[in-house]
């Protein structure tokens, strides 16, 4: 849809007795669009790992150096941004769109609160398109199909998922998931994962999380981490930290390893 607008749906319900992830992110990264529940979880995560919001950080980092190089240098003008969370700054439309006016960008996500700020705040550039899936990444068919709508999947799509199949629980059933949605995409398209890992302090934070948290969370090794790509052509430099990917130069040297762990990869012909 040109002018960035969603066909209306019916109020949601949004529960503010729960913690939910999307809102603990956006209070770690300075947002508003959260509840004291949130703040509660949030502060006693940051208390377990004091470094949790440098992660958080690191995983934006990666989403706009990602979507820079994809819109920039690959030429990429369709994303679909699986797992949106609360819009912030720089958001893949406007990073993408930044570079290319004419870019559509179609975010997919499933919590209530999220669906009301991208309504009001997902608004495309005039040349591009911007519109808003209400899904569940555990029926992938069912994303691909409301996509579709906005982006041909005849032609290359970037397929986002950052910070979200680690809510998939099973290993299997995540690894079919992800096929699944590349198997809709022609030879061309990409793929960018960023995932939780293991950690001593994350290890702790994780373990407080999935006591009071939803949905719940599960840590992958690297290697785990790295088949979402098998099959595929991985860029540079491969699956590392999220804050090591294609960093921006830093007089200090190498940025700190987080255990966010990050690739993007090219579907071949």
């Amino acid at each position: 849809m040109t002018d960035g607008t969603s066909p209306s749906r019916p109020a949601a319900k949004i529960d503010t007795s729960r913690p939910h992830s999307a809102r603990i992110w956006n209070y770690w990264l300075g947002g508003k669009d959260n509840y004291p529940v949130d703040r509660q979880v949030g502060d006693e995560i940051e208390r377990l790992h004091p470094g949790i919001i440098t992660y958080a950080l690191a995983d934006r980092a990666f989403l706009g150096r990602a979507v820079r190089y994809l819109a920039e240098e690959a030429g990429t003008r369709q994303f679909l941004d699986i797992g949106t969370g609360l819009p912030t700054v720089d958001n893949t439309h406007e990073v993408a769109q930044r570079v290319a006016p004419e870019a559509r960008i179609v975010y997919a996500d499933n919590d209530p609160l999220v669906l009301v700020h991208a309504q009001a705040l997902l608004t495309s550039a005039p040349e591009g398109s911007t519109d808003y899936v209400d899904a569940d990444l555990h029926d992938p068919d069912a994303i691909v199909t409301a996509a579709a709508k906005t982006l041909d999947f005849d032609r290359p799509i970037a397929i986002m998922l950052l910070g979200i199949v680690n809510f998939i629980a099973d290993l299997d059933e995540a690894y079919a998931i992800v096929r699944r949605l590349m198997d809709s995409a022609p030879a061309g398209s990409h793929l960018a994962i960023s995932h939780t890992t293991y950690g001593p302090a994350m290890d702790a934070a994780v373990e407080y999380w999935n006591r009071f948290g939803t949905p719940k969370l599960t840590q992958r090794t690297p290697e785990q981490i790295a088949a979402f790509f098998d099959g595929m052509d991985l860029l540079e430099p491969g699956v590392v930290s999220c804050s090591r990917w294609r960093p921006e130069a830093e007089p200090w040297g190498e940025p700190e390893e987080v255990a966010l762990f990050c690739g993007l990869a090219r579907k071949r012909a």
